[in-house]
């Protein structure tokens, strides 16, 4: 009887690796401006094209988690609509079509991010493929809910099992051990493991010592021989890859996230470098060497925040800083010139998506906002008002527009834009609402208009009472116009 062969994912075309390029960059600018829905089929997308990407799981996975604020249950509606989609899954996987049930899957995790079931589901799915890794990333995710359950973390800790990484899979069983005390596989395998893990590192040992090379990493340094293992293996497709295709733009950004993941940003940086003659250029690795320049600022930024931190700490338990220590006014310096430092880069990113997608006036509407809240309204105006001619953008472009005349002290252009914005902005959006409501309330009391703050505060306070100071601020204009 002849073998049954492994099912396997066939490669996307040239034309179809462009589109989900695209797709992905598309995607990341839109999750930015809060529009989930979009971002999620525009991701979607991307992984039906190419369903081995891990980035594009990865990005997937984060734009629906976030559309639900993480909350860990998904849509309040999600039991109505995911029984079909779960029965679509359980379908696919009796006749083996792997690739529905990774489709159906995506349905699922769309209205509820956390189902455990449908991510054990994909997870055999993928395995099945050969995607061990976003079999492990779909069973790890599927961990922030159910962190103790044993059917879960026996699944993972075999897959773990299964590459070789025997001290987490180790830890795992140890889980479901604890969680079920009379299993008797979690009972063996801890120890089973241990002795697998001491074989497999005197076999590394035999690496070092030069009685052995390595079959993943030749005769490299055998010094970090396991970091270096698992970052063979990630890069190690995507340099096929490129070598097969090295038009291609979109493997050269995979393959510096890759590097990135594993902390070497200067070998990221050469991958696009190397890229931009073979693929012409291509905005895509621009923009990628632009978001690798800001790296270093965003890290020093983190470590003078925490140096900061840990000086204030220090100073209220009563040990005060030496002179050779940097004080909390040079700290405080710093940090804000990397705050700066970071938001001028940024802003440039954001102008240089503005300028090559003329059309995407999303990108407009972004960079106002971010030159507004770099305290650059005059900058910010002309973006804003492009993007006001949007339909789609009208509400939001109007509020911050408003905010830039009124920081400008033009309360009438303001009070306009305002007033535009709260007639355009959609009742889901309650947040941008609210919001509106505020600044046209304050700035009529600041002009003198107090019964037309008490009706607009009103307003706001009967949507949210405790929004920011406004049942203060009512006490107070109601006063003044009772004097008056």
């Amino acid at each position: 009887m002849a073998e049954r062969s492994t099912p396997s994912v066939p490669a996307a075309t040239a034309e179809e690796r462009r589109v989900a390029s695209e797709n992905f960059e598309r995607a990341r600018q839109v999750v930015q401006t809060g529009n989930y829905d979009y971002a999620i089929s525009l991701l979607t997308m991307c992984c039906r094209i190419e369903p081995g990407n891990f980035l594009y799981r990865q990005a997937l996975r984060r734009a629906q988690k976030e559309k639900y604020g993480n909350n860990l249950r998904g849509s309040r509606f999600a039991f109505l609509s995911v029984p079909r989609f779960k029965a679509r899954v359980k379908a696919a996987k009796a006749t083996r079509d792997y690739r529905k049930v990774l489709e159906h899957g995506e349905a699922v995790l769309a209205r509820n991010p956390w189902d455990a079931g449908t991510q054990m589901d994909m997870a055999e799915a993928f395995d099945a493929l050969g995607l061990t890794d976003l079999a492990v990333f779909t069973l790890d995710q599927a961990r922030q809910k159910y962190p103790k359950d044993p059917t879960l973390n026996r699944a993972l800790a075999r897959l773990f099992e299964k590459r070789g990484d025997f001290q987490k899979a180790i830890v795992l069983w140890q889980i479901v051990k604890e969680a079920a005390p009379h299993d008797v596989e979690a009972a063996h395998k801890a120890k089973d493991l241990a002795a697998s893990e001491t074989i497999a590192r005197g076999k590394y040992q035999e690496t070092a010592d030069g009685s052995q090379e390595s079959p993943v990493i030749g005769k490299m340094e055998a010094s970090g021989t396991v970091k270096q293992d698992k970052l063979t293996r990630d890069a190690g497709p995507l340099l096929k890859r490129i070598e097969a295709d090295p038009t291609e733009a979109s493997l050269y950004v995979q393959l510096a996230g890759v590097y990135r993941r594993h902390n070497q940003d200067d070998r990221a940086r050469a991958v696009l470098q190397q890229g931009m003659g073979p693929t012409g250029n291509h905005f895509s690795l621009q923009l990628e060497l632009q978001e690798l320049e800001v790296a270093p600022f965003r890290k020093s930024l983190e470590a003078t925040e925490a140096q900061l931190k840990k000086l204030k700490e220090r100073i209220a338990a009563g040990d005060e800083p030496t002179g050779d220590e940097p004080g909390e006014d040079d700290l405080r310096a710093a940090r804000t010139r990397l705050i700066r430092e970071i938001s001028n880069r940024e802003i440039e990113i954001l102008r240089m998506k503005a300028d090559r997608f003329p059309n995407d006036v999303g990108h407009r509407l972004e960079l106002g906002i971010r030159l507004l809240k770099a305290d650059r309204p005059e900058d910010a105006i002309p973006e804003l008002q492009a993007a006001k001619r949007d339909e789609k953008h009208k509400g939001r472009a109007a509020m911050y527009l408003g905010a830039c005349f009124r920081k400008r002290n033009n309360w009438r252009l303001a009070q306009r834009n305002f007033e535009e914005a709260l007639a355009v902005l959609p009742a889901t959006d309650q947040a941008g609402r609210k919001e509106v409501l505020y600044q046209l309330a304050t700035g009529s009391a600041e002009n003198g208009e107090l019964a037309r703050a008490l009706d607009l505060g009103h307003d706001l306070a009967n949507l949210d009472f405790a929004y920011k100071n406004i049942g203060n601020l009512l006490d107070d204009w109601q006063t003044k116009l009772q004097k008056a």
